[in-house]
């Protein structure tokens, strides 16, 4: 058994809760050095891909348009409901960044500790997500869900420069423009313990995910010097993902790209008024 078959266990599994246990043991195991010399001996090996993501055991899927809407965050359906939104994302990054840590053969070592620890902070975070659902009487799967991250990660699974231009540094970057709008509309409500226990979720997981991209602002330049590409590459690959992406209004968390690892230029060409 070498890393790789781990990885694709875990990736696998479609129980959360067993889920969540093997990705803990891949983090103590390559934290702990134990298995560097297995990520090494199966770089050769066979490279799997599943046809359906692994929620789909459990969870309805249904198309974007059809995930019900987030909304009246003062309510326990709403919150249930938003809670639930934001730990499908989790859970599907869970098994994105195993993906990248499963697939991408050959790459530096940092690379597998890496997204291994990205895909640990995501167990913890869908795990602290999933305990605020159970207060409410929701668990994960009992509302429909969408399948865009698991298709955005089939379409760059094909070369790792790609993985980590659309998935770190425009999907999950993209959270990071999000995530405090949400906070800022749930502190417009009077507090109660679920909206400030909510708010302080989605604060660790803002800090949090700003690391994440920073990850993979660090592989896709590590890649980019590796071939001789100008970073300007990521505007050309993410028009050919999401065509169109170049004359979208994006309304960006300038300081939180900033430390993510985004250049100003890169910044201003997406929208950026002023950038330091």
């Amino acid at each position: 058994m070498n890393f790789y078959d781990d990885v694709w266990r875990a990736i696998c599994e479609a129980d959360p809760k067993e889920k969540g246990d093997r990705v803990e043991k891949l983090y103590t195991k390559i934290k702990n050095g134990e298995i560097f010399s297995d990520i090494q001996e199966g770089v050769d090996g066979d490279v799997q891909s599943l046809k359906e993501p692994s929620y789909a055991a459990f969870a309805t899927i249904v198309p974007p348009r059809k995930v019900p809407r987030r909304k009246h965050f003062d309510t326990p359906e709403g919150q249930a409901a938003l809670l639930h939104a934001v730990a499908h994302i989790e859970y599907s990054a869970i098994d994105l960044a195993l993906d990248s840590a499963y697939r991408f053969r050959g790459m530096p070592e940092a690379y597998y500790l890496d997204w291994i620890e990205v895909a640990h902070d995501e167990v913890r975070h869908f795990r602290m997500l999933e305990k605020l659902m159970g207060e409410i009487g929701v668990r994960y799967g009992d509302y429909p869900v969408h399948t865009s991250l698991f298709e955005a990660g089939k379409r760059s699974g094909g070369d790792p420069l790609e993985r980590m231009a659309v998935v770190p540094r425009y999907l999950e970057a993209g959270g990071l423009d999000a995530n405090p709008k949400i906070i800022e509309k749930l502190r417009s409500y009077p507090a109660t313990p679920m909206i400030t226990a909510i708010i302080e979720a989605l604060e660790t997981i803002l800090a949090e995910e700003v690391g994440h991209v920073f990850k993979g602002d660090r592989w896709f330049r590590y890649l980019c010097d590796q071939r001789g590409l100008d970073t300007t590459i990521y505007f050309e690959i993410l028009e050919r993902h999401y065509p169109g992406f170049s004359e979208r209004p994006m309304r960006l968390n300038v300081k939180a790209r900033r430390a993510a690892g985004f250049a100003c230029d890169e910044l201003k060409r997406m929208g950026a008024k002023r950038c330091e």
